[in-house]
């Protein structure tokens, strides 16, 4: 049933990202003021919606996991902070990338960007920690604990630029009848492309909960094996 399931999100991801790349490139005009370059919003903006949705999945695992003490909340959460991560670094790398177009440079100490960088490094200080760490059991216990606090900085990051107006602009999806506001075909696409992304984000987190699953078991082996 996973395995049908994966194939089908892989193939309806396929599909819809297909199809989006034609509306992005060839349907949809250019941005006023930044050109074609701003199509990389398509982008870069589903990349942190998915993130933050992975974490929120990790910290809720990880949460549970100190509540019921399943291993599969461990490998959920687990799971969901790899891939969150990935599309982290895939948001900062299509913003490095739009800044150096729009303002002329790839990084600034900007608050937004500060804090986004300082969350990709706290979950690879995660993924770090249960590596260092032989007992399942410790390891699981430990990073749930450090995972439940890491979520914090999510906070931060997507309150930043609204507690601290600096280089990067303001939110322009959910501000109405403000100078600036997206397009509302544009807005749409957004979304829409967001919906792929999603369905890549899941499927990943699929296959590695069964890897991480494979892993215990060859652990569990190799304990044994040492024990006779």
């Amino acid at each position: 049933m996973r395995t049908k399931v994966i194939y089908a999100l892989s193939i309806f991801a396929a599909l819809m990202l297909v199809r989006n790349l034609y509306v992005i490139f060839l349907g949809l005009p250019d941005e006023k003021d930044q050109g074609a370059i701003y199509r990389i919003i398509f982008f870069h903006v589903p990349s942190w919606f998915t993130s933050f949705a992975m974490f929120i999945v990790s910290g809720v695992a990880s949460g549970l996991y100190l509540w019921k003490g399943r291993q599969r909340n461990d490998e959920l959460a687990v799971a969901a902070t790899e891939v969150g991560t990935v599309f982290v670094a895939i948001g900062l790398a299509t913003g490095m990338i739009w800044a150096r177009i729009i303002w002329g440079i790839w990084w600034t100490w900007d608050a937004r960007l500060t804090w986004a960088l300082i969350t990709w490094l706290i979950y690879a200080g995660y993924l770090m920690l249960r590596r260092g760490i032989d007992d399942p059991t410790a390891r699981a216990r430990l990073s749930a604990v450090f995972n439940m606090f890491a979520f914090t900085s999510v906070m931060i990051t997507y309150k930043a630029i609204e507690w601290w107006r600096t280089q990067h602009p303001a939110p322009v999806l959910t501000i109405r009848g403000a100078d600036g506001l997206m397009d509302p075909l544009m807005e749409r696409m957004l979304y829409l492309n967001w919906l792929p992304m999603l369905a890549l984000a899941v499927v990943l987190v699929m296959i590695r909960m069964r890897q991480e699953g494979e892993q215990r078991e060859i652990e569990s082996l190799r304990r044994m094996a040492h024990a006779l």
